[in-house]
Parts: structure tokens; C-alpha cells; sequence
């Protein structure tokens, strides 16, 4: 005699026969229409497998019948573009700045291009609109340590300040009170002279004697009248702008230990055009000279 199975006495649903504890499990399988999307997966993933890549392996993976890579594909994407570019590029390496500047076209494409390569490898430090913090430089005012001519944004973007290439722009302020050049009163005096420059407040009695100080200790760089020296990349002491601060424990740690802030060379890793690029972008800014 067959067994008949046993139902469950509130949904009336069959039982599988097992039973926890007094709580017996319904016979409740899966809909028909999950199992077979179920299996369809199951199938898509095999025909995915083999057709596609997939499988790491030791050196490698396995590359599927199809072929399909993405990096060639964006191999291929990089290609045309600089193939489109081409043209404009060979134009940009062959003028100079001014030239550049000179002709739409050719100007707007070096300024796309040196805003894409001032995001990836300058914004890290100047900002990604150009306006820097303490210790670097605002590109977009019209103080400039070095110059802020096209020129010599290019000269500085390729040898960098105080880098390891051998053009880099290099000049160091001495560290007055670390190296005993000064003593800590004629500092102090040095720092309030350098406040009146800027008619900021100021004691007038140290600034007097700091005034002597000034003129056999900086002159030679920041000259007479504190107004800088980009030759040299001597800051404009009278104007109200300051690189490291431009208060009177700013303009002291200055003066007692120097700053020696350090661009890197761009000469050698990025191309001449795009070389020529920031620098058109940077000057396009606002604050070139």
C-alpha cells in the first residue's frame, strides 16, 4: 500500500516528512520559472567563460574566443585620439609661446591641454583652480617669485625650483638664526622693519633698527625698498601677499630657519607640447604677467 503523504493541518500544504522539534517541514519547491532562470544563468555564465575573459591565472588569464580586451580598446581610443591631435600638437611643438597665444585655434587647444595635465599633475599642490595655500604659490594673483611672463612660467614648469635637474631655478635665503647669522634681537628687529614695508602694524623702535639690518643682511635680494627681485625669486615684501604667512610669527620662522620650498622638474616627464600647454594654462589664468 502506497504511502500517502501527510498534509499539513493549517495550510493543508504537503510535508516532506521531516520534522525539529515538533516543527515539520512544508514541501514547498522552488517556482518552475525561478529554477529555469536559475539554470540560465548557470548557461550564461559557462557560454561567458568560454567566449570572454575570465579566469586569472599565474601570468596571465584566459583570454576567451572572442579576443575581447578593453585595454586595447582603450589602446585604440588613446591612438585616435592623439591621431585627431596630431595636427594641432606638431603646430605647438614647431611655435613659440607667443605664436601659440597668437592663434585661436591653436591657443584654445593648449589651454584644454594644459588644464588636463595641470589636473592630473599639478592641482595636488596649487589647487585645482590654480589658487594654492601656504607654502604654494597662487597662480591666479600677480605675484610671481620668478616671473609670471609666459616664458618663464615655461622655464619654471620645465626645471622646477630647487629640483635635482641641472637648470632648475635655484636661490636660497639663509637661515638667519639657525646659523647664527643674526641674533634673535636683530631678527625680531629685522621682522618689524620688513611689517612697516608693508605699512602694517609694527613697532617703529625695533623697525628702526632693523632698518640697518635690512639693508646688510637682504638688500641684495629683496632690494632697497623690499620690492623683490625675480631674478633672484626674492618676494615683493611691500605688497600684501605672503607665501608662508604674513604674520609677524610667519615673517619670523622665515627669517630664522629659511623656507627652501621645492617644485620638481616636469623636463623629461612630460612631453615639450604639453610642457608648452601648462604654461599657456597657467599664464591663462589671470594672474600671468
Amino acid at each position: 500500500m502506497a504511502n500517502i503523504p501527510e498534509r499539513d493541518a493549517h495550510s493543508g500544504v504537503e510535508t516532506t516528512g521531516h520534522e525539529w522539534d515538533g516543527i515539520k517541514e512544508l514541501n514547498t519547491p522552488l517556482p518552475r520559472w525561478w529554477l529555469w532562470t536559475f539554470y540560465a544563468t548557470v548557461l550564461w555564465a559557462i557560454g561567458y567563460w568560454i567566449a570572454m575573459p575570465a579566469w586569472p591565472l599565474v601570468s596571465g588569464y584566459t583570454a576567451g574566443v572572442l579576443g575581447f580586451s578593453q585595454r586595447a580598446n582603450v589602446a585604440a581610443d588613446i591612438a585616435a585620439a592623439e591621431a585627431a591631435q596630431a595636427g594641432l600638437r606638431r603646430k605647438i611643438a614647431a611655435a613659440d609661446l607667443a605664436g601659440i597665444r597668437a592663434e585661436q585655434e591653436l591657443f584654445a587647444f593648449a589651454v584644454a591641454g594644459g588644464r588636463s595635465a595641470f589636473a592630473v599633475n599639478c592641482s595636488q599642490c596649487h589647487g585645482s583652480g590654480g589658487a594654492g595655500g601656504t607654502g604654494y604659490p597662487n597662480l591666479n594673483d600677480d605675484d610671481w617669485l620668478w616671473g609670471g611672463t609666459p616664458e618663464s612660467i615655461l622655464q619654471t614648469v620645465r626645471y622646477g625650483i630647487r629640483s635635482t635637474h641641472d637648470e632648475t631655478r635655484l636661490n636660497d635665503m639663509p637661515a638667519f638664526l639657525r646659523d647664527d647669522l643674526l641674533t634673535p634681537a636683530q631678527a625680531g628687529d629685522v621682522v618689524e622693519y620688513v611689517l612697516s614695508l608693508s605699512g602694517r602694524d609694527h613697532d617703529a623702535a625695533a623697525a628702526a633698527r632693523g632698518k640697518p639690518v635690512f639693508a646688510e643682511q637682504c638688500v641684495a635680494c629683496h632690494k632697497q625698498d623690499g620690492s623683490g627681485n625675480q631674478e633672484l625669486g626674492a618676494p615683493n615684501l611691500v605688497d600684501g601677499i605672503w607665501l608662508y604667512g604674513g604674520e609677524r610669527p610667519d615673517i619670523l620662522a622665515t627669517v630664522a630657519n629659511s623656507r627652501r620650498g621645492v617644485m620638481p622638474a616636469w623636463d623629461g616627464r612630460l612631453d615639450p607640447v604639453t610642457l608648452k600647454q601648462l604654461a599657456i594654462y597657467v599664464h591663462s589664468l589671470g594672474g600671468g604677467e
